[in-house]
């Protein structure tokens, strides 16, 4: 295989695989490298206990304008439109009536004080009322949706995503994960298992240094998270440390998913949602058997999320398990077992969940996106100024940087 390439991809998640499905409609070599033993990146499809279970992303958020529904059909996979049950809590169980509506209007205050009266600090801890009964409810919906705690997430980056987003979430039966890795286009040249340990510049050339040896390119589109370009695992020359100080102000929060599976006679009814705890900020929102499968998907942000990671998948499992039982009465425990947890935070080629802006920081998306001397170009969910943390900004941000390569390749008109 040629070590000479007009276009490397570095990274194979929904960017990289999005900037291979643009670029194969050029004439343009391409080589996608991918540090891990698969492709997907953050969309992750597992197959346990004959359950397509999805570790990464899940819903096709702003599902009626998500470029992958329209791929998902045209490659085959179903796409579900049921709405999702995050808003109710089953039975009302351990969150009366009265609480969930009081939580409500917490949040609906607190939202509404962000687009009528921002904090100049662009904190949005800040628009919190102060010793508020609902600010821990407020802090577990800001792990969910952005990975991290209040005080550490741009009111603008929020908000930027919030008004863009359509509230339309469908998902795929046989999984995100799936129909991402399997839009690969086979034409593609793919090295697996191939961390990329360094990139410099060599004449008229980008080099790549990789354990397996030096690759040169034309160009390269950089795909990785903002953990990766901080973290130290790619040395990048000098001349990219603005990219490298913008990546740094979009860290990656916080998120991972567990599963158990359901056996037994058992109270679970299918299509339902409970959050475990509504008081606390580490609690867990427990999907319970979707698609009528006989599972219960956990999900931890910011917080809980944390203390997963930090503690281990065995306290995980049991922390879950507390809390439904807690909720459904002990007698679940003998219907649960545990079945796969994610490790989002702990993959060095990976690093956490998705991207939210620091506080002041929401225009380093622009920055990040920005090419460099005709021959870098930076795609990822990062990189999206409106639809970040998402599987379509990431693959909407491939095609604009694939687009951005092939102009700078075009010959110059005589």
């Amino acid at each position: 295989m040629s070590n000479d390439w007009d276009v490397i991809i570095v990274g194979g998640g929904a960017a990289g695989i999005a900037a291979a499905l643009r670029l194969t409609a050029s004439s343009l070599s391409t080589l996608l490298l991918e540090a891990s033993p698969r492709i997907g990146g953050r969309a992750d499809t597992v197959n346990v206990a004959g359950h397509a279970l999805d570790l990464g992303c899940g819903w096709l958020h702003s599902a009626d304008r998500n470029p992958w529904v329209d791929i998902a059909e045209a490659s085959g996979f179903a796409v579900e439109r049921r709405r999702p049950a995050w808003n109710q809590q089953y039975r009302d169980l351990g969150f009366p009536p009265g609480d969930q509506d009081a939580s409500d209007d917490a949040y609906a205050a607190w939202h509404g004080r962000l687009l009528s009266d921002p904090p100049r600090s662009d904190c949005a801890a800040d628009a919190l009322e102060p010793g508020g009964r609902w600010n821990a409810y407020l802090q577990a919906m800001s792990g969910y949706i952005s990975g991290v705690g209040l005080e550490q997430l741009s009111i603008a980056d929020y908000l930027a995503y919030d008004t863009a987003s359509t509230r339309n979430n469908w998902r795929v039966p046989a999984g995100y994960g799936a129909l991402v890795s399997s839009s690969l286009p086979p034409g593609v040249a793919l090295r697996l298992a191939t961390p990329v340990e360094a990139i410099g510049f060599d004449a008229a050339r980008v080099s790549i240094a990789t354990r397996a040896g030096r690759i040169t390119a034309r160009t390269v589109i950089i795909t990785v998270s903002t953990a990766v370009l901080t973290g130290g695992f790619i040395r990048l020359p000098a001349e990219l440390d603005d990219w490298r100080h913008a990546a740094a102000s979009l860290p990656l929060g916080r998120n991972e998913k567990l599963f158990l599976e359901i056996v037994g006679d058992n109270p679970f009814e299918p299509e339902t949602h409970v959050i475990g705890d509504p008081r606390k900020p580490s609690t867990g929102s427990y999907y319970i058997r979707p698609f009528g499968r006989p599972v219960i998907e956990g999900f931890f942000g910011g917080e809980g999320a944390e203390a997963l990671a930090a503690h281990g998948p065995a306290a995980g499992f049991a922390y879950a398990i507390d809390e439904l039982a807690a909720l459904f009465g002990s007698n679940v425990r003998r219907s649960l077992r545990p079945l796969v947890v994610s490790t989002w935070s702990r993959m060095d080629h990976i690093g956490g969940g998705y991207s939210y802006a620091l506080p002041g920081k929401a225009e380093a998306r622009v920055t990040l996106a920005r090419p460099f001397d005709g021959r870098l170009f930076f795609a990822g969910e990062a990189t999206e100024t409106h639809d970040f943390s998402t599987a379509h900004g990431a693959y909407q941000s491939g095609m604009r940087a694939a687009d951005e390569v092939m102009a700078a390749l075009r010959p110059s008109a005589p």
